[in-house]
């Protein structure tokens, strides 16, 4: 496992990092939890020291499967977790007033519920799970991220970035008040590398990639014809046409395997770890063998230009989410 800092925090995490969504249960259907604390095991024996979760993964049940796993391991792990929007609305929107999202005292509430459920004194790095640039212009919430800081709650703030809207988080990342932003980043979705990654570069910004796989389409497992339990999320992400979408696409990016990367969920990785403004790669991760197979990329090879040039000609634009 090959490790990067993270911005300009004094944290060292490992490139690939534990997405702990799908292990909070709920949305993920199929999530088993002795599974999901051996996946979690398995990932800190590969040398994984990010672990990212949220308050609303399974209402703080991915929060408290992690401080299970935790309390048994004496490595130093770097966990991140966030605060949901207090109207329980994803995206943010643009005409919201930050005091109906994340007003002070819910902040504040949040952060107590998070701490009590990691069972942990003070938070690695804590988000927030929406957001809209307009929030910089509005009081209150800076305050509530001063306090948990002064009180030691919380070491470091970012900013979980709106699907698909990475140009939302220039002003939070150019006024230096976020220490990371968490952002949709992969060989669909390239939009961050316009404005959002040289700005974090420049501001010493760290980076946390999610959603790597396109949430399960870059791995090559989503064809016209599969299915997925009733209540699981993916039925509406992947509704209508959208599975044969994603099939034709995939199909293209196989013709590009080779030496660099033989199987599409290495390139998929591997595409976000080339980027220098990335410091961290969250795959979500439930399984031991996808833990496996997912950190054996971080060996520290980097796609050549060659090869990222030609997936710069498979950029998508659209949203599932919408």
């Amino acid at each position: 496992m090959q490790y990067r800092k993270l911005g300009k925090t004094e944290l060292q995490v490992s490139e690939i990092g534990f997405g702990a969504w799908g292990i909070g249960g709920e949305m993920w259907q199929g999530s088993d939890d002795d599974e999901s604390i051996q996946a979690l095991h398995a990932a800190i024996d590969e040398g994984v020291t990010l672990i990212d979760t949220a308050l609303a993964y399974g209402d703080g049940h991915s929060e408290r499967l992690i401080s299970e796993v935790l309390k048994d391991r004496s490595e130093e792990i770097t966990v991140a977790t966030k605060i949901p929007p207090k109207n329980w609305k994803w995206p943010a929107r643009e005409n919201v007033p930050i005091s109906e999202v994340f007003p002070p005292e819910y902040i504040i509430e949040c952060t107590e519920k998070s701490l009590r459920n990691l069972k942990v004194d003070c938070i690695d790095v804590h988000q927030l799970h929406v957001w809209h640039d307009n929030f910089m212009e509005q009081s209150g919430w800076q305050d509530a991220v001063a306090k948990l800081k002064e009180e030691e709650k919380i070491r470091f703030f970012g900013v979980s970035v709106n699907d698909h809207q990475p140009q939302n988080a220039i002003k939070v990342v150019e006024q230096r008040i976020a220490d990371t932003v968490q952002v949709i980043y992969n060989i669909f979705d390239q939009s961050p590398e316009n404005d959002l990654f040289p700005a974090c570069i420049q501001n010493n910004t760290g980076v946390i990639v999610r959603v790597p796989f396109d949430e399960g389409g870059l791995t090559g497992k989503i064809t016209p014809d599969t299915t997925f339990p009733e209540r699981d999320w993916r039925n509406r992400y992947f509704r209508g046409d959208r599975k044969q979408q994603v099939w034709e696409r995939v199909q293209k990016l196989e013709k590009l395997l080779g030496n660099e990367a033989q199987t599409l969920p290495e390139l998929a990785l591997r595409f976000c770890l080339s980027h220098p403004a990335v410091s961290t790669v969250i795959p979500g991760m439930r399984t031991v063998k996808n833990v496996r197979a997912n950190c054996a990329v971080s060996d520290g090879r980097l796609l050549s230009d060659e090869l990222r040039n030609k997936l710069k000609k498979h950029r998508w634009q659209r949203n599932f989410y919408g």
